[in-house]
């Protein structure tokens, strides 16, 4: 114990006179560098000046009510999803994070088990509705589920759009 004590102090000391050494090579350097020129700074940007705004309560809506769109749009084909209907759990997921696991058959009903991303599986049959963008179940079987979106055409109307969700293996 006590040579290890002698060796880490001898090889402090010589670590000690190391650090002693000539420094004129890097006061050279320091004395080069600060007699470079010094860059240019840039302006300062020039401030738009402040233009007041005034509202006027009688021509524009409340700024604090939310800006909901009338819920009842009619569109060319008359065709809009119903928005006042009770929404399902699986219509609260994309359906690409849904996994259909199973089928279940029930006194002449077929059922597919659909696992949504918290790991609960629901039993789903044709006329349920599942993802965003309002899809109904047309059809069940074992090589998968057949469902009908509506969706957005992007202009302002909608348009029916056919969708599977096929069983994960």
């Amino acid at each position: 114990m006590r040579a290890v004590r002698l060796a880490s102090a001898l090889g402090l000391c010589l670590l000690a006179s190391a650090c002693s050494g000539d420094k004129s090579d890097l006061q050279h350097y320091v004395a080069q560098i600060k007699a470079r020129p010094a860059a240019a700074i840039e302006p300062i940007p020039q401030i738009a000046p402040y233009t007041p705004y005034t509202y006027r309560a009688n021509e524009q809506r409340a700024p604090f009510t939310p800006n909901i769109p009338d819920r009842k749009v009619q569109t060319s084909n008359g065709l809009t999803p119903d928005v006042d209907r009770p929404r399902e759990p699986l219509e609260a997921y994309p359906l690409d994070a849904l996994r259909m696991v199973g089928t279940i058959s029930r006194a002449g009903t077929t059922y597919a088990l659909i696992q949504a991303p918290d790991n609960v599986i629901h039993r789903v049959h044709r006329g349920n509705h599942l993802g965003q963008n309002y899809g109904e179940i047309d059809a069940v079987s074992d090589s998968g589920v057949i469902l009908t979106e509506i969706v957005p055409d992007g202009a302002s109307g909608y348009v029916k759009r056919p969708a599977t969700i096929a069983p994960t293996r």
